[in-house]
């Protein structure tokens, strides 16, 4: 055994609900292949369960009113319903974790729940779900009325408080420390005491000697450091490491020694490589110089060390472990609705086995991705009987049959040997995941993945742009994008697209036409969901690497040692993007509830844009191979 200290594995609020964020049942997963025990927390559930209780409201509610604020008329019509909040939440609750499921008769009566805050359209609701969907449509309510009480404490209470994000403002491109600092030293907020209190009872259950603490987004970080905190002012000697997807993204170039005041190692990369040698080195087995990829303070200099030993290899894939999800609650997880889209539903209804395919993209040339990271650069496939050996063994333990893959796109050629490794097993599942709209996914592949159990894919159409996918490096063409969608629809997959606007040198004319081919995929019924971004700009990409190749300056402030991630550029030769995305979102959510079609593009903007170049039936002709200009 690498360590006889007790280690507690920690996921901060806020993350997603319906299910638990993956990162620390990976990682007690990877500890029982090593026969170190550990024990997991998801006090991102906890604290929030804690808050939406009767205890919970009436100490909200209590509390609105000794500050006697003033209220805005929203806020003051939450308050008037104090009473049918608090005699509802509980209720609430244990419907949207599936208990108490009749509950839903009741909440879609009008009169039932108090649904203040969203316009919501009795015809659209009743479009969405129908007669049948009554438990869609009553979650669908259920998670309004969540968002009413979210939007009450954020106005009243904890202006940082969000539905699945906390404190979000302090850890986004927080290029100083200085505000997260300043914030840590202020008296609690109101929904800080609830996550401590949720950290005193699990400290006290487990007795830690080693916290590790997952900060998967910028929405986790001050929480991480409020558990932090707690921690080091209760159990001092005990040591707090900290990792997962914002250090890995954005503390690369962390010269910060205050966060070390709260923090004894921040590690990057994959846990596998970083806390083995890290166990060792705390239990005085190995030196220093033993460490990988991992920052340290070093206390008589006070400056921070950054100590990674190349000559250790990754961890091979068949010894990373079949992710434990044992300590957490998943009878507990609540199901919502957020958006009447089929796509987002998945993320937030239901629970999901979540597993990763391969280690990094099999793809990893995307212009805009970290394709520089170790997380998207290395590729690293599972084989596929370890695979399947880990879905059985997630299915007993859970007693759930359906899985999210979480790798960034998952490889047509693994996914087609995983499918036929399913079928050869008489193994029924139901899965979704991240693909590439590449020419591999044959109608007779995708009909292959819908009889081992694919429900649905997401996959990034970004630009509709011939020239911005080149630019992008996606690998892909419109008319491979038409022909792969056409597949896996016919084959009763549901298709989400990504869609970006605002990349380097795109002009107003190409995001028109874009939206054009949005359109017609939706019109022709090749694409049944879709949420447009916009561009962000990260350092490690190959745009924020080498800008001057994309005709774009980096205008970033002056690095001052904490976070650096999120670059802000000018883009000289590109449109003006300010004015396009609220078009593009109404214009999005019409196509989905299949309306809108005939509309001109341009009456969707308050501002003037082009007329589209493209016509009416481009992809139609690319379907039928008309699409390409003939030669002269």
């Amino acid at each position: 055994m690498l360590t006889n200290k007790r280690i507690w594995l920690v996921t901060p609020p806020f993350t997603q609900l319906n299910t638990p964020y993956p990162a620390t049942a990976y990682i007690k997963g990877f500890f029982n292949e090593h026969h170190i025990p550990s024990f997991q927390s998801d006090l991102s559930l906890e604290t929030m369960l804690r808050i939406f209780s009767r205890d919970g409201l009436t100490r909200l509610f209590d509390e609105v009113t000794r500050l006697n604020l003033s209220l805005s008329d929203f806020a003051a019509s939450v308050l008037d319903y104090r009473e049918v909040y608090e005699d509802t939440i509980d209720r609430v609750i244990a419907f949207l974790q599936g208990r108490n499921r009749t509950l839903a008769y009741a909440i879609c009566e009008n009169d039932y729940l108090p649904v203040l805050g969203r316009e919501t359209d009795e015809e659209e609701i009743e479009w969405a779900f129908g007669v049948i969907g009554m438990e869609d449509k009553a979650r669908f309510i259920a998670t309004c009325y969540l968002e009413d009480l979210t939007n009450f404490i954020s106005e009243t209470v904890d202006t940082e408080f969000g539905f699945s994000r906390y404190a979000e403002r302090l850890g986004r491109c927080a290029s100083s420390y200085d505000d997260l600092y300043e914030a840590l030293q202020q008296p609690y907020r109101f929904t800080d005491h609830f996550l401590l209190e949720a950290v005193k009872a699990d400290f006290e259950k487990v007795s830690p000697e080693i916290v590790l603490l997952t900060v998967p987004f910028p929405g986790n970080l001050y929480s991480a450091l409020r558990v932090a905190q707690w921690v080091k002012q209760n159990a001092p000697q005990t040591k707090i490491i900290m990792g997962g997807g914002f250090p890995n993204t954005e503390l690369r170039s962390l010269s910060e020694p205050r966060l070390f005041e709260l923090i004894d190692y921040v590690v990057l990369d994959d846990a596998e490589d970083s806390l083995l040698p890290l166990l060792s080195f705390i239990e005085n087995e190995l030196p220093v110089e033993h460490l990988v990829r991992t920052f340290y303070l070093d206390r008589y200099k006070n400056q921070v060390v950054y100590q990674n030993n190349k000559n250790q290899q990754p961890c091979p894939q068949n010894e990373v472990g079949t992710p434990d999800y044992s300590d957490l609650p998943l009878e507990r997880y609540i199901s919502v609705i957020e958006r009447l889209n089929p796509m987002h539903k998945l993320w937030s209804d239901g629970r999901w086995n979540k597993l990763t395919l391969a280690h990094g993209c099999y793809w990893g040339k995307c212009s805009f991705c970290d394709g520089s990271l170790d997380y998207i650069g290395r590729y690293a496939p599972n084989k596929v009987t370890d695979l399947v050996d880990r879905i059985e063994d997630m299915i007993r333990q859970t007693g759930e049959i359906g899985f999210h893959f979480v790798d960034e796109a998952a490889p047509p050629v693994l996914l087609k040997a995983m499918s036929e490794e399913l079928l050869r097993r008489n193994l029924k599942i139901v899965w979704w995941g991240n693909v590439r709209f590449e020419k591999s996914f044959t109608a007779e592949l995708c009909d292959l993945l819908k009889e081992a159990g694919c429900i649905a894919v997401s996959g990034g159409l970004e630009v509709a742009s011939e020239r911005i996918l080149k630019l992008i490096n996606k690998g892909v063409n419109l008319e491979q994008v038409a022909q792969v969608t056409r597949n896996f629809t016919e084959a009763g997959i549901l298709v989400h697209a990504y869609l970006m606007y605002g990349f380097p040198t795109q002009t107003e004319q190409e995001t028109i036409d874009s939206l054009e081919v949005v359109r017609q995929l939706f019109e022709a019924g090749l694409v049944q969901s879709g949420f447009w971004h916009r561009f962000a700009l990260t350092a490690h990409s190959p745009v924020g690497l080498d800008p001057d190749k994309f005709n774009i300056r980096i205008t970033e402030p002056e690095f001052k040692g904490f976070a650096r991630n999120d670059l802000q550029f000018e883009d000289p030769t590109g449109g003006n993007h300010d004015k396009f995305g609220e078009g593009l979102r109404i214009s999005l959510y019409n196509y989905m509830n299949g309306t809108g079609f005939d509309l001109p593009l341009n009456k969707w903007f308050e501002a003037k844009v082009p007329r589209t170049t493209l016509p009416p039936n481009y992809i139609q002709r690319l379907l039928t191979g008309g699409g390409k200009k003939k030669k002269k």
